[in-house]
């Protein structure tokens, strides 16, 4: 019941908070928020036990059980780890956006994004149902959405929004049909027993195609190259969100996701392949890009680029697993999978506090530029401490968490050179070289990080600020954090028991224990391979930091007009243009127009379908003999058809139009069909009224010189319309190629409880459909009301300009 609670709780909370934002006048609106990640987690913390001694709690809420949706949440070691991250974060968030927000902002809105962003990503971390998983995947998406363009009148914030939505809801459809495409060929929507199932498919034609499709969902969302282009531009963003969204939670959707399903595929040497290029390739690209910025966020979001790579490519490493098969020759590599989830909760401490104290800078000296900041260290000794631990673990430096996890990284990057993977020995050689490379880079942007905002000189600051340490509440939630990073060097093995080994039975079901799955994580091994890698990262890092003046113009070597930003941008233009140009041949603005395409797109699917398939056939022997008084009423309704066309006033035609209306509702009456003809009658009898009352506000009619070969294209568009609607209807007669459905609906009486066919088929078969149209008429009438509310508002504005 946990896992259900923990998702409802944020979300109710969350619709809560705007109606009583205007009954708290004195207390802060963040202090009602901050409780509820503060109960999630001490509530989570009282199962940490049960889980690391591998129970799993389950629940299920049945949806549509006719279309196997179920709402099923369940709470594993993988799951807890992430949840904890969650709400832990979230609680240390909420409490630093309470001191770093003023007053005047629109706190009740933030919250509330907060919230249901809290709840997406706990929906996200416990769904075992594909499409339930999915639903609050793209909820992460568009709740982040909000809070990027929470400073909406800024340009740069909806920008950044837009792209951010684009890629990441891009790659979730594409993850949408990928499961599918899972569902399809395990028979499951269920995420856990797809798993069980997946490895007797590896040889389905859709296998590789359903991999490369969640890939692309993990990959937009937790900002891999080529897709990682959005993350910096969401920097745009009130730094709390930054730090929780960009740095522990949000971006973190895609590792959980590659984790989770790493069972589900790994057996096939794609995915090993495919999820370590990818993320090497992003981890180096992420730190070669940091050294170059200017603003202290961009450089954040660049090293949460890298950072996420290093555990992307540890998720890919570990996954060789699989293709070997389990046995002590290949525990080696689960050990790369234990790194990886070490390196996710380590990054999310070091990266979270650095934030947080990016956000003090600029709260405090009013920017972020790096070129406008030096000798911090003085006049924020606090907040340089948070930088001085956070970069230094960053960096791998020992004594802090950071350095673990990066000598483990360095491990799995040398162990991967045995892997006998066919003729491939010279690309795993390259791994090690890559990771060193990345590494170095990471040296040196962490100090320039400390380096450029807290030493040197104080005359780049700003004259017209008298700048100070942060207020204390501020500093709180940072100062966890770094307290996290030095506890966690000193006693790794203590969160390897309860969170960490957990998890790796999650990673790796059904393969070692929890003993064989977990290593003794120790600071000193000696004079290693991965410890002299670290010795030269600092002696290269610093030297490349000193002479970073002469070797920046690499960056320039590359013309912008071939970055990827830019290649987007021209992209989104492209497709506007299109789109417009499109449009525009389309929307002429005439409604003969629209009606034509519309009875076109009909004659040609329709008909097309009846010349290809040979459908038309009919016998009349078996129908009930045709009335005269029909024959009667039938040519009534032509006559009045046919003068409607050559009426010459606005009256005739209306009533003209209504002998039709009126016809059709007689027909109802005699084919027994009562309801029917008196809706008919009121439908009738409404339009024909309000066509007489817009009489007064039309303009004067007057005739209409069209081409002779304009009537000529509507008699044969109209003719070919109206004969294929006869034929359609003699077909439908004695169609027998699907069986009918009118079986079922007779039945209405035990099925739904109703004795009238009719209303029951519109009130409980077709219930759905209904609720629709009643949610349509609904969403039209507040854009009604949102329009009359506004106009007022507006005029009162133009007079106030004038």
């Amino acid at each position: 019941m946990i896992t259900k609670w923990a998702i409802i709780l944020p979300f109710i909370v969350a619709f809560i908070i705007p109606m009583i934002r205007s009954k708290l006048k004195k207390t802060h609106i963040g202090w009602i928020a901050l409780i509820v990640p503060i109960v999630l987690f001490i509530a989570l913390l009282r199962f940490i036990p049960q889980v690391a001694a591998g129970k799993v709690y389950e629940h299920t809420w049945q949806w549509i059980p006719s279309l196997d949706l179920s709402f099923t949440t369940y709470l594993d070691g993988l799951s807890m780890l992430f949840a904890l991250l969650i709400t832990g974060m979230g609680a240390l968030v909420i409490l630093y956006s309470i001191f770093y927000l003023s007053q005047k902002e629109a706190l009740h809105k933030f919250y509330c994004y907060l919230l249901i962003f809290m709840t997406a990503m706990l929906g996200v971390v416990f769904s075992d149902h594909f499409i339930m998983l999915y639903f609050f995947w793209e909820l992460t998406s568009v709740s982040s959405f909000l809070l990027i363009a929470f400073w909406h009148h800024r340009k740069a914030s909806r920008r950044g929004a837009q792209k951010s939505m684009l890629i990441t809801v891009s790659g979730g459809v594409a993850m949408l049909i990928g499961f599918l495409m899972i569902a399809h060929m395990t028979g499951s929507y269920s995420i856990r027993e797809a798993i069980q199932i997946m490895p007797t498919e590896l040889t389905n034609t859709l296998f590789i195609p359903a991999m490369v499709l969640v890939l692309l969902g993990a990959f937009t969302k937790s900002a891999q190259f080529p897709f990682h282009i959005w993350l910096p531009d969401a920097m745009e963003a009130p730094t709390p969100v930054s730090a929780y969204l960009h740095s522990a939670t949000m971006v973190k959707a895609g590792i959980y996701l590659v984790a989770r399903l790493t069972p589900l595929f790994a057996i096939n040497q794609s995915w090993f392949w495919t999820v370590t290029i990818v993320g090497l390739m992003t981890m180096f690209w992420g730190s070669f890009n940091a050294v170059k910025q200017t603003d202290l966020k961009a450089l954040l979001a660049f090293s949460t680029i890298s950072q996420l790579g290093i555990i992307m490519s540890l998720l890919g490493m570990g996954s060789l697993v699989y293709v070997f098969g389990y046995s002590p020759a290949t525990v080696i590599y689960t050990q790369a999978g234990f790194a990886a989830l070490f390196h996710l909760l380590n990054h999310a401490t070091f990266k979270g506090a650095l934030f947080m104290m990016v956000g003090i800078v600029d709260h405090e000296v009013g920017s972020r530029d790096i070129r406008r900041l030096g000798g911090l260290m003085s006049i924020m000794p606090f907040t340089f401490t948070i930088a001085m631990i956070g970069s230094l673990s960053m960096a791998g430096i020992p004594f802090f968490n950071g350095f673990l996890s990066k000598e483990m990284f360095f491990e799995a990057a040398l162990r991967i050179q045995q892997a006998d993977l066919y003729s491939s020995t010279a690309m795993l050689s390259i791994i090690p070289v890559i990771v060193w490379v990345g590494s170095v880079f990471t040296f040196i942007y962490c100090t320039i990080l400390i380096v450029k905002t807290f030493f040197g000189s104080k005359d780049k600051l700003p004259r017209d600020r008298k700048i100070h340490e942060a207020p204390k509440g501020m500093l709180i939630s940072p100062f966890i954090l770094v307290t996290l990073v030095v506890i966690m060097f000193f006693v790794p093995n203590f969160f390897a028991r309860y969170l960490f080994s957990p998890a790796m039975l999650s990673l790796y079901p059904n393969t070692g224990t929890m003993e064989q799955l977990t290593p003794h994580i120790a600071a000193w091994h000696g004079f290693n391979t991965p410890l002299l890698m670290t010795i030269a990262v600092v002696i290269i890092g610093v030297i490349l930091f000193k002479l970073l003046p002469k070797w920046r113009g690499i960056y320039n070597t590359l013309p912008e007009r071939f970055t990827l930003n830019v290649l987007y941008d021209r992209g989104q233009n492209e497709v506007e243009n299109v789109g417009r140009f499109m449009t525009n041949l389309y929307m002429t603005g005439s409604i003969r127009h629209y009606i034509i395409y519309i009875y076109l797109f009909f004659i040609v699917v329709v008909g097309g379908y009846f010349i290809k398939s040979d459908s038309f056939a009919f016998d009349m022997t078996k129908n009930a003999p045709i009335e005269w008084y029909e024959i009667s009423l039938m040519a009534v309704m032509i006559i009045a058809a046919i003068l409607i066309l050559r009426a010459k006033s606005r009256l005739t035609a209306v009533v003209l139009n209504g002998v039709l209306g009126f016809g059709v509702s007689i027909f109802f009456v005699l084919f027994r069909a009562p309801d029917l003809a008196l809706t008919q009658l009121v439908v009738e009898s409404v339009t024909t009224v309000l066509f007489l009352l817009c009489f007064t506000y039309l303009p004067e009619w007057k005739k209409e010189d069209t081409p002779k070969y304009t009537k000529l294209i509507n008699m044969a568009i109209a003719l070919s319309a109206g004969v294929l609607v006869v034929i359609l209807s003699f077909a439908v007669l004695h169609y027998d190629e699907f069986k009918t459905i009118s079986g079922f609906f007779e039945n209405a009486y035990e099925l739904a409880g109703g004795a009238n066919i009719v209303n029951t088929i519109l009130g409980d078969f077709r219930a759905f459909d209904t609720m629709l149209e009643v949610v349509v008429l609904l969403t039209a009438g507040i854009g009604v009301y949102t329009l009359i509310k506004l106009k007022p508002r507006k005029e009162r504005k133009k007079n106030e300009d004038q």
